[in-house]
């Protein structure tokens, strides 16, 4: 790549952020950059920050402490996720301050659906992940390491300050992983936090208890991806495994932080709607009938390609049995204009929060409480 197309790059990154589309094309352009012996060693990519959760071991090995695999790693050797590296026995994130992905998208494309309804959310990623699903719709970024993607250094006060630039109420730390960045996370949610904008997490809620207790200490609101109520889905699906994950679901809701939940309904593999049944009853006895949950629809993507989209009747009926088991929110997802798609008052029935894809047609949410009823609706809600 020469200096002055990568000056035009930073100029445009700078100018309207980066989006997936932008992250491909940066990444082809640096993978030219490898066959031409540009990309050097970890050390010479820049300033590297020492990671937060590990142990050091001896021989100058390392165990990370952040997610459950608990990775056991080598001199110069780096763990799963891609994005970590052990240099003379102090292990190192690769990706802080290193977004391959930057957009301004609504809130409800993450989705929350009871977090600041109509806001904005400056949404940002590095590479990298912790777990491999075999439909990931961002696996150009989930599944790709620090070299071969193009990235524009950005502070966690830059990052702030773009947030407050664009109007947006939140960042939003998706796409990828966030877990696999999480101090970059932590040190973008202090400074966002100090000028008052909200931090909201998309995770696969992969991740060990210290570490997600530190960062509860942060952000506003967490979206669990639960893939599925399976453990040999986790393990074949997605090379994971699902008590981690449940348990952070019941971590984070003791500690107070809102919490969503996004189920991905594919066909054949997870949507046995005994499961479903079995999964909603978990959630009840674990957490709350107000937590909402979101059936969504599944399209082939990545490394599953030979499944059709999930049937919308399939939607349906988990959503009825979520409701029938006794969830007040309960969502319909990636089915634009669907009736699941808005929020109803669980004590008047009436239709609080019209939705049509990611677009707000009507809120009558006024400090918290449904303008008919007065019902208090659970959630982060704009004031007044």
């Amino acid at each position: 790549m020469t200096e002055k197309l990568k000056n035009e790059r930073e100029e445009e990154i700078d100018r309207t952020g980066i989006n997936r589309r932008e992250f491909i094309t940066g990444t082809a352009l640096f993978l030219a950059s490898l066959s031409a012996g540009i990309v050097s060693d970890a050390k010479s990519r820049g300033k590297l920050v020492e990671a937060r959760y590990y142990e050091k071991l001896e021989n100058k090995e390392i165990r990370c402490l952040l997610c459950p695999k608990k990775c056991k790693i080598g001199d110069r050797e780096r763990g799963y996720c891609g994005v970590r590296e052990n240099i003379d026995g102090t292990y190192y994130t690769l990706v802080y301050g290193e977004p391959c992905a930057i957009h301004l998208d609504p809130i409800e494309k993450k989705p929350f659906f009871h977090v600041l309804p109509s806001s904005l959310a400056l949404s940002f990623s590095t590479v990298g992940c912790n777990i491999e699903c075999k439909f990931c719709q961002n696996w150009q970024i989930s599944q790709t390491r620090p070299e071969q993607a193009y990235s524009v250094h950005t502070s966690p006060q830059a990052m702030v300050k773009k947030a407050l630039s664009s109007g947006a109420s939140s960042i939003a730390y998706t796409y990828g992983e966030p877990v696999i960045f999480i101090e970059y996370m932590q040190d973008v949610s202090k400074f966002a936090r100090e000028k008052g904008v909200k931090n909201v997490v998309v995770t696969n809620g992969y991740i060990n208890e210290k570490p997600l207790d530190d960062l509860c200490n942060l952000v506003d609101a967490i979206k669990i991806d639960l893939k599925a109520f399976q453990e040999d889905y986790y393990r074949d699906i997605c090379s994971g495994e699902l008590k981690p994950v449940l348990d952070s679901i019941t971590h984070i809701y003791k500690r107070g932080v809102w919490l969503e939940i996004v189920y991905l309904m594919v066909p054949t593999l997870n949507d046995d709607m005994n499961k479903i049944r079995e999964m909603v009853r978990w959630l009840l006895d674990n957490t709350a009938d107000y937590i909402p949950i979101h059936f969504s629809r599944f399209f082939p993507q990545y490394r599953l390609k030979n499944l059709p989209p999930t049937p919308v009747s399939s939607l349906e009926n988990a959503a009825e049995i979520a409701m029938e088991e006794g969830m007040k929110f309960v969502y319909v997802g990636n089915v634009p204009g669907h009736k699941y798609e808005s929020t109803y008052c669980p004590n008047c029935g009436k239709k609080i929060i019209s939705r049509e894809g990611y677009r707000v047609k009507s809120i009558n949410i006024k400090n918290g409480k449904c303008t008919f009823c007065g019902e208090s609706i659970p959630g982060i809600w704009q004031e007044g």
